[in-house]
């Protein structure tokens, strides 16, 4: 019997506690799960350079606002209370899934050549 058989029961009720605990904590803040993702990185960077421009500006709005509130040491529940949220909405995530699935088929294409 292999371990992800014997593990899994354990793993998902583990991340559905995981997720929800990460939704509360994005959710004091305003922010989303995709704001996390560090434009330092080159596939994120790419991603929003082609993401329409509505989405690139709720994102900067959104990591400035959770820096205010940070800063205030407030939550955004004490400004916003009836504000909707979704912490799990993507808009780029796919993009960049595709650029780092690009990247390994170009890396494996190079290096299929040179053996």
């Amino acid at each position: 019997m292999s371990l992800q058989k014997l593990l899994d029961p354990l793993m998902k009720p583990a991340a559905r506690f995981y997720k929800a605990r990460l939704g509360k904590e994005l959710n004091k803040m305003g922010l989303r799960y995709e704001d996390l993702m560090s434009r330092d990185e080159p596939e994120v960077n790419e991603a929003l350079e082609l993401a329409h421009p509505d989405v690139v500006e709720g994102r900067y709005r959104r990591l400035k606002r959770a820096s205010d509130l940070a800063f205030k040491q407030k939550n955004l529940q004490d400004y916003a209370p009836d504000m909707v949220l979704e912490p799990f909405k993507l808009e780029f995530t796919e993009d960049v899934d595709k650029i780092l699935a690009r990247d390994v088929e170009f890396d494996l294409l190079n290096n299929s050549k040179k053996g």
